[in-house]
């Protein structure tokens, strides 16, 4: 069956349902214990009709990258479907820290001072606490957002100490032309010395590498919904 907007219901399903598979083998492979990767299904750019056939089969965490397209998309959604954890995993302006604190449950890409601070005023003001992730640009791409590890402590450090936030975990997007796996390793490193728990890292190309190495969280998009336009 094809939605309003054309996708293939059923394809949609088969896809998710192929890479739950995926996560469960390769959670078992890494001796894991079962559930302990969260998928979060990146939706950034997909209508809402191409992600109800995942909401019907159980998917609850979402990730999206642009606050404008999830204001929009997701609170008739969640009418139905009120238990849905939304994840903000695109760069975040920090005039946006506003509505990011509002929408998201999770905030991935922590990245800056400047966004520490606006975020910990919203907080404040909203008394609502999104759970953050500070995002490490581990490949140092000038394009990209995220502190580099040589800066990844100290930031973690001005979070937790001079605003009071409480950062739950690490995100990265490792170069795409390189091997992931030194990537994810050293996002583990800076985990560990930080005595954060929660890893999200990999995504469709190459999330069961990550859990090998510790994601708790994977972010996975075209696997599930196919090609974005």
């Amino acid at each position: 069956m094809r939605t309003q907007t054309g996708f293939d219901a059923g394809a949609v399903s088969a896809r998710y349902a192929s890479v739950r598979e995926a996560i469960d083998r390769a959670t078992r492979d890494a001796e894991r214990a079962p559930n302990s990767v969260q998928l979060v299904a990146v939706s950034k750019l997909f209508p809402g009709d191409a992600i109800v056939p995942v909401l019907e089969l159980g998917q609850r965490a979402f990730g999206e990258n642009y606050v404008q397209e999830a204001k929009t998309k997701w609170p008739p959604l969640r009418e139905q479907w009120p238990d849905v954890e939304l994840h903000m995993i695109g760069p975040l302006q920090s005039n946006k820290a506003r509505d990011a604190v509002a929408l998201f449950d999770v905030i991935e890409t922590v990245d800056r001072e400047s966004l520490a601070r606006e975020l910990a005023k919203e907080i404040q003001r909203a008394g609502r606490s999104p759970r953050l992730f500070v995002q490490v640009n581990t490949g140092e791409e000038p394009q990209k957002g995220g502190a580099t590890p040589a800066d990844s402590d100290d930031l973690i450090k001005i979070c937790r100490q001079k605003y009071h936030l409480t950062i739950e975990g690490l995100m990265c997007v490792p170069p795409a032309e390189q091997p992931p796996s030194p990537h994810f390793a050293l996002l583990c490193k800076i985990a560990e010395r930080n005595g954060i728990r929660c890893l999200s890292m990999g995504m469709s190309a190459d999330f069961e590498q990550a859990i090998m190495l510790g994601a708790t969280h994977v972010r996975v998009g075209s696997a599930i919904f196919g090609l974005r336009n």
